[in-house]
């Protein structure tokens, strides 16, 4: 059977994918369309397991509050290369994903990529179809809800990489933007200094007390040196002791104060933290498609 241009056309259409691949599927196919996108699909799950132990430390995050403000969603999704997370599929894909967790509020990863995105696939079929177009490895890694009792949620993007959800209570918009940016370029990792968990301490701890004892010092000073050193270190990574981006002078503990505002809590999430990401040497990476091809 003869495959014609008409064909091929819609077959790109309905699958997404490249003009050649589609014709080659009709001629295996005679030109039976159906069966064509059933072989396809077949042969994108494989392309899909095949590339799912390579590195995705790419990606964006993306935002979601509910219109009436009581509900709010961070989630992160990776891919391979800061290329495909530019692309309008890719971040098409991630703002889906905010909305179907904020409709749904699924209970982990493993429930939410079994839920249905558009009607016809679960988020799951989705992201082995894109893995099959794209030809890279894409990951739905992780989301957080938050549901706000009394105070109102705002959000801040750094770019694609850097999200932050916050709740704050007696908050202005101004002020909750302004605390949002803070949180995204300084890192804390709670409000107060009593939230901060008691193994993360410990290990801080036991870090101190190895470096001190360097300085020959007798134990009773180590003691107090450690002591000192905790107290500066959880200064420096709950929100309200440190210093505010914007005016240094003053914590951020005593910019709300003046405020009247109160943080009920935040989620910062960076694309690709805590992954390790393979280096590559540039030369290599090419003399190695060279010997390849």
């Amino acid at each position: 059977m003869q495959i014609t241009a008409a064909m091929v056309k819609e077959l790109r259409e309905r699958t997404g994918s490249g003009m050649m691949e589609c014709k080659k599927a009709l001629q295996e196919t005679d030109g039976d369309i159906d069966t064509a996108i059933e072989n396809m699909r077949k042969a994108g799950l494989a392309k899909a397991d095949k590339k799912a132990g390579r590195v995705a430390a790419e990606g964006r995050v993306a935002i979601k509050i509910s219109d009436d403000g009581k509900t709010a969603v961070v989630i992160e999704v990776n891919c391979e290369t800061d290329f495909v997370s530019g692309g309008d599929e890719f971040i098409g894909f991630a703002k889906d994903i905010a909305a179907t967790v904020l409709a749904n509020k699924p209970d982990s990863i493993e429930a939410l990529i079994e839920l249905p995105m558009d009607g016809s696939q679960t988020i799951e079929e989705r992201r082995k179809a894109m893995i099959s177009k794209i030809g890279e490895n894409i990951q739905v890694r992780r989301f957080e809800i938050m549901n706000a009792d009394k105070g109102a949620f705002g959000s801040y993007l750094h770019g694609s990489r850097i999200g932050v959800l916050l709740e704050m209570e007696n908050g202005n918009k101004d002020l909750i933007k302004d605390v949002a940016m803070h949180i995204a370029a300084s890192r804390p990792i709670c409000v107060t200094e009593d939230q901060v968990p008691a193994e993360t301490l410990e290990k801080e701890r036991e870090i101190l007390v190895a470096q001190a004892k360097d300085s020959g010092k007798p134990d009773n000073i180590i003691e107090k040196m450690v002591d000192g050193r905790i107290r500066k270190y959880l200064a420096e990574v709950a929100l309200v002791g440190q210093p505010f981006v914007k005016d240094p002078d003053k914590t951020v503990g005593a910019l709300l104060k003046d405020e009247g505002a109160t943080v009920s809590g935040f989620v910062r999430y960076e694309v690709g933290e805590g992954i390790e990401k393979k280096q590559e040497n540039f030369a290599d990476e090419v003399m190695a498609q060279v010997k390849a091809n």
